[in-house]
């Protein structure tokens, strides 16, 4: 699937991220990448429409389980593609965000030290012990998540696929009983055409023979 370009912008901040560049990571803001959260949800329901679209299609051809074969592959390349899309702009912004509390760190610890400094220095080894244990809890709850929304969509692909071939096979089944009758209709009338040309050549042969001329005195 072809990349636009505000996706374009956010794979190359993403890229920023993943080298370390935090200063540079941080352009990419938080109401961006809700941006492009909506912009995935919104090719989404595009997706699902034109896959319902095709599968109403499918039943007006001829080898509907192909058709419904193919469609659901497309189905699957391009919603994997918006999974893959969706975990990077996770992962840019849980390292955004990383990268601002390494700054805030950073800074901390190139202030003057004071008479507290001890102390200090305690406190901010704590709130980046908690700052790590609340990333670790998101990780987490953000792999459950995708975990259950694969399950979820796993099982709805199964579900579609069985009620797909249910509908094909009664198709065919409702087809078979008119192309029995089509084929009776065409030997019925290769019958009456075979029967006609008989019955004519017969006429043929039994026309009497033209009469012989009159003698000439």
């Amino acid at each position: 699937m072809k990349l636009n370009r505000p996706l374009s912008r956010v794979l190359t901040s993403w890229l920023l991220l993943a080298t370390g560049t935090a200063a540079l990571a941080q352009g990419l803001s938080d109401a961006q990448i809700d941006a492009e959260r909506e912009r995935i949800g919104a090719q989404r329901r595009v997706i699902d429409a034109r896959h319902a679209q095709e599968r109403a299609a499918c039943y007006q051809r001829f080898a509907v389980e192909d058709c419904l074969r193919e469609s659901r592959r497309r189905l699957r390349d391009d919603t994997d593609d918006l999974r893959r899309q969706e975990t990077m702009l996770n992962d840019m912004q849980r390292k955004r965000r990383g990268a601002e509390q390494l700054e805030r760190l950073e800074a901390k610890q190139a202030a003057p030290a004071a008479p507290d400094a001890q102390q200090r220095q305690s406190a901010a080894e704590g709130q980046r012990a908690r700052e790590e244990r609340a990333a670790e809890n998101a990780r987490s709850r953000a792999g459950k998540a995708a975990e259950a929304a694969q399950n979820r969509a796993d099982f709805e692909s199964r579900q579609q696929e069985r009620a797909d071939h249910a509908a094909s096979v009664e198709q065919r089944r409702a087809q078979e009983p008119e192309a029995r009758e089509r084929f009776k209709r065409k030997q019925a009338d290769a019958l009456k055409r075979r029967e006609e040309r008989a019955r004519l050549n017969a006429e043929k042969e039994k026309a009497p023979a033209a009469p012989l001329p009159a003698p000439v005195r």
